[in-house]
This record gives C-alpha cells, structure tokens and sequence, in this order.
C-alpha cells in the first residue's frame, strides 16, 4: 500500500500568489503529469495555467482560456495542453476533440473542469481544486490518485516551501467583523 501524502491546503491571498504558484508548478512539472483544475468560475484555474506556462518558458502572452476554442497547446521546457471541458455536454465531445490523445508520456496536460467527465481522464492525475475565500483569495486543495501524481505534489509541495509559500490549514484568513456595539 502506498503512504497517502498529507500535503495541507494552501492559501493565495492575491492573483499575483496564483501567478507565482502556477510558475512553481511549471518548474517541477515532468513528462507525462496531468494536472485536473476544478473549480467554479474565476476561481483562478486559467491563471493558474497561465504561471504554469511561465514556469514552463513558455510564450505566457499567448495564454487565454481554451473555453471556446477547446485545447490550447504552448512550448517550453516541455510540451503543454491546455483543455477546457466547461462547454462539452456528453463524453463522446469530449472523444471527438481528442481528449484521450492528450495524455501522452511526451506531454503534461492541464484540463479546467476536469471533474465533468472524470471517467475519461487518467487514473493517474493531480486534482487541484481551487475555491473562492474572498473576492481576491483562493484556497487550493489537492488529491493525488496515482504514484506519478503523488511524486508530483511532492515536488510542489517542497518548492513551495524553497520559494517560501506557506501551506495553511482551512482556517479562515480573515478577521470576524465584530458588530457595532463591540467596537
């Protein structure tokens, strides 16, 4: 059995954290990983993407969400896919762009909404789940189903700490407003 990785939540308290974040996923990123980016809209999952690309080399002007066109592909260090699942209603669309093709052992895949249609993505993946805490600040939850995915939230997980990133439990970053009669 293989030890579950007890990686905490980490918080981002403005885009520019979710800027750095993405760029030190890039630099840990390796052949064949595939990262599954859930959350609700302008929870940060295309900015995400776009440090990722900068952590990559990649051309980060070019970076926009693949929403209507499906699949973006960019050029660093290493060969990068970008999906958006968001308009796709039924898996035999998401066949018909070619999604199983993008999972390559050549490639890193990095699918937004990628819990549409779970079934179709790899067994082997990094859930990262990023949610609204207030209107500039996102929590990130991971899950990592497989050895590869797990061997690459360790590698975000101590890069993170190299660059200084602190991970934080799930308690609220913000002061409770106390009423009026208590100031």
């Amino acid at each position: 059995m293989v030890k579950s990785l007890d990686v905490p939540d980490l918080v981002l308290a403005s885009p520019q954290q979710t800027d750095s974040f993405g760029q030190t996923i890039g630099k840990v990123l390796r052949r064949g990983d595939v990262l599954a980016l859930v959350g609700e809209l302008g929870a940060g999952k295309t900015a995400l993407v776009r440090g990722i690309v900068t952590g990559l080399g990649g051309p980060v002007a070019s970076v926009t969400s693949p929403t209507f066109m499906l699949m973006h592909e960019y050029q660093g260090r290493l060969r990068l896919i970008h999906l958006d699942l968001y308009r796709l209603q039924r898996p035999e669309e998401a066949e018909s762009i070619g999604l199983s093709a993008c999972f390559t052992n050549d490639t890193v895949a990095a699918i937004e909404w990628a819990d549409r249609f779970p079934d179709l993505l790899p067994a082997d993946l990094l859930e990262v789940r990023l949610s609204h805490r207030t209107r500039t600040t996102r929590m990130v939850k991971f899950d990592a189903r497989g050895a590869r995915s797990r061997s690459l939230l360790t590698r975000i997980h101590r890069a993170c700490h190299a660059v200084g990133f602190s991970t934080r439990s799930s308690q609220p970053t913000t002061r409770p407003r106390r009423k009026a009669s208590q100031r």
